[in-house]
């Protein structure tokens, strides 16, 4: 099976929605991958403590640098303008990514885009550009990962050429249905053919640190018990049988 032809299962989608990124970028670096953290984006809104990861699949838009004899406000008129096709046909539960070339400058979105995106099921946007009306969009309850806010609109910089194509969003490459994962810290990318294992794994050295943490609480040294020597292991074992009686 192809990378294009991998289903997520929701259970897996729901394991990535707990998990954070840091533990996801240290799974992805044991299999070699070491280039899935985007840079220069954060939350617009901070993720309340708790709250689960933004996870979806990712439906891409790809910008390049505008031309002001071609990117004026009449294009808008188009209805299959490439921005405005991107919100009506990005599909419910997928994580809208913007490719700005890391351009802050000028907005990716604006408030009324974000809320269709939101009516029509989408999960969230991720953009390594800025957006505008950003106090709105804080309170339209859509996740959006961005490089900040920003009021000139799209066209003072960026020209939508295509949708759902391979980008690059934050230094990092993003294949259309590759899971996009974003907490308080920012956004991972997982290959969607890795995703069920990371997940799997991910979940699994999560449980495995709440041990560890509990054992430096109580004043064990890092020596032996992070990384876990086989006694920790064990008794960490012991530990996880206790908890399901």
């Amino acid at each position: 099976m192809t990378a294009s032809e991998t289903t997520v299962s929701a259970e897996t989608l729901e394991q990535l929605r707990h998990v954070s990124t840091a533990t996801l970028t240290t799974q992805l670096f044991k299999r070699g991958l070491r280039n899935v953290f985007l840079q220069g984006v954060a939350p617009l809104v901070k993720p309340a403590p708790g709250a689960p990861n933004l996870v979806g699949p990712a439906f891409t838009l790809r910008n390049i640098p505008a031309r002001e004899d071609l990117d004026h406000v009449g294009v808008f008129q188009d209805p299959d303008h490439p921005q405005r096709k991107a919100v009506e046909t990005a599909p419910p539960g997928s994580v809208l990514v913007q490719d700005c070339r890391g351009d802050r400058t000028v907005a990716s979105t604006g408030s009324i885009l974000t809320l269709r995106l939101a009516k029509r099921g989408v999960a969230g946007m991720v953009s390594d550009g800025a957006v505008r009306d950003s106090g709105t969009i804080s309170e339209l309850g859509l996740p959006i990962w961005c490089a900040g806010a920003s009021a000139p609109l799209n066209l003072a910089k960026h020209h939508a050429v295509d949708m759902n194509v391979p980008i690059a969003c934050g230094g990092v490459a993003v294949y259309p249905g590759d899971i996009v994962v974003a907490d308080v810290d920012g956004v991972v990318i997982v290959p969607r053919e890795m995703a069920e294992e990371v997940a799997r794994d991910a979940t699994e050295q999560e449980q495995l640190e709440v041990f560890i943490q509990q054992r430096v609480a109580e004043g064990s040294p890092l020596r032996g018990t992070y990384p876990p020597n086989e006694e920790t292991l064990a008794a960490y074992k012991a530990w996880r049988e206790a908890q399901k009686q």
